[in-house]
């Protein structure tokens, strides 16, 4: 079987037919140079209003570089024709294997959009012989066309959450959808603000915010004002992850506030070594670990009160009932609030000042996955590491569509990864 005739049958192109095809040395390595050669009598189709028009001339030769074939460069070599367009003068025609002046043809976008799904962009500009700015344009196209094509139907529960990306200070506010059918980034906005997430239900539309039933997000307040502003008929849940990361916080500041209490007094370092046993939950500690946090709590610390109220906060998310969760909170907060330490207190007034959104936790359970939203966000974690050292918005926008979108994409003859 022929090289032109497996071409044909895998990337057969509209009005064009494969020519010759020679290979040579390269400073890349070897290089496949394939003739591109209009059918006879086939006229050029105009850029602008994609009509066919009569040919006007030629320009030079151009190589429009394809899929790699068994580690060798491939390129597509055209001489393209002007067309004299009745509607838009004259013109350079429309090709089928590239879009617009791109040089790679639309076949390798997708080919490299592909494998940076699997690898780094780095890792695919090295294993492809081309460079990153050619991965990343073709990662962009990618997304263009997808977020051009994805299907907005059906959304009914969101969630929320912010993404610290930049040494600068930069955050993104991130919107997944999690409904039971379909876990994925719906959007990406610059800053964490009000203005920002207000960004993300124009873009949405009143009619798909109307659907909306559930809309999970953390305790931020300008995110909090929003969602009752724009989707007040929606349940809108606190994150449990969020809760519980609080309580953490606090019970650490407890913890450090001690030890250097315990240092001034020249007393036993007790809490040596205790941060990340303290901030485990009981079944993931280790069989040293849990001897460990038995000796401490035997002794009469400001951290062992703060753990144990934390310890007993576990139950709350064990209820089935909002009522009772509501009087166990109640019951809680009280407790907390008498125990003379600060961090933990402050957490008892915010949960006070959130008991609605908390207790609606219990109304949707079993009916939203409200632990994707962090599963997300650990991917998005991931996603920015890969892209360390990017410091264009645009850029990591663009990775985070891309790894996490689950955009469409068109129908092609055939996949080349």
């Amino acid at each position: 079987m022929q090289l032109k005739t497996i071409l044909n049958r895998v990337h057969r192109q509209p009005g064009f037919v494969y020519g010759a095809m020679r290979i040579h040395e390269a400073p890349k390595g070897l290089m496949l140079v394939v003739d591109m050669e209009p059918r006879a009598n086939g006229k050029p189709i105009c850029s602008d209003c994609g009509r066919p028009g009569p040919g006007y001339d030629r320009l030079e030769e151009r190589h429009f570089e394809f899929v790699p074939l068994w580690g060798i460069l491939v390129f597509f070599s055209y001489a393209m024709r002007r067309v004299d367009c009745p509607r838009c003068g004259v013109k350079v025609e429309r090709v089928p294997w590239a879009e617009g002046k791109q040089h790679l043809t639309t076949a390798y976008q997708w080919f490299l959009a592909g494998w940076a799904k699997r690898m780094s962009w780095k890792e695919v500009a090295e294993a492809f012989r081309t460079t990153w700015e050619n991965v990343f344009r073709s990662v962009e196209m990618a997304v263009e066309w997808g977020r051009a094509h994805v299907d907005l139907s059906g959304i009914t529960a969101l969630g929320i959450d912010e993404l610290h990306w930049s040494r600068r200070g930069g955050f993104l506010t991130l919107v997944y959808q999690i409904d039971a059918g379909c876990r994925r980034l719906l959007w990406v906005g610059r800053e964490r603000r009000a203005r920002t997430l207000i960004r993300f239900f124009r873009w949405f539309g009143q009619t798909r915010t109307a659907g909306l039933k559930f809309i999970c997000s953390d305790m931020w307040k300008p995110y909090l004002k929003v969602v009752a502003k724009k989707a007040g008929h929606a349940i809108h849940v606190l994150d449990r992850f969020h809760i519980m990361s609080h309580m953490s916080k606090a019970i650490d500041k407890v913890r450090a506030e001690e030890v250097r209490l315990l240092k001034l007094r020249g007393l036993q370092p007790f809490l040596k070594h205790m941060r990340w046993i303290l901030l485990k939950r009981v079944e993931n500690l280790s069989e040293a670990e849990d001897l460990k946090l038995c000796d401490l709590v035997r002794l009469n610390l400001r951290t062992v009160r703060a753990y144990l109220l934390k310890e007993w906060f576990q139950y709350f998310w064990e209820y089935k009932s909002p009522y009772w969760a509501g009087v166990f909170l109640d019951k809680w907060c009280t407790k907390t609030m008498r125990s003379r330490l600060a961090p933990m207190k402050k957490v008892a007034r915010m949960l006070r000042s959130h008991r609605v959104l908390i207790l609606n936790w219990f109304r949707v359970r079993g009916s939203v996955a409200l632990g994707a939203v962090e599963g997300l966000n650990n991917k998005a974690k991931v996603t920015t590491r890969k892209a360390y050292g990017f410091r264009s918005y645009r850029t990591i926008e663009i990775a985070l569509y891309h790894t996490l979108a689950a955009l469409p994409e068109p129908p092609l003859t055939h996949r080349f990864c």
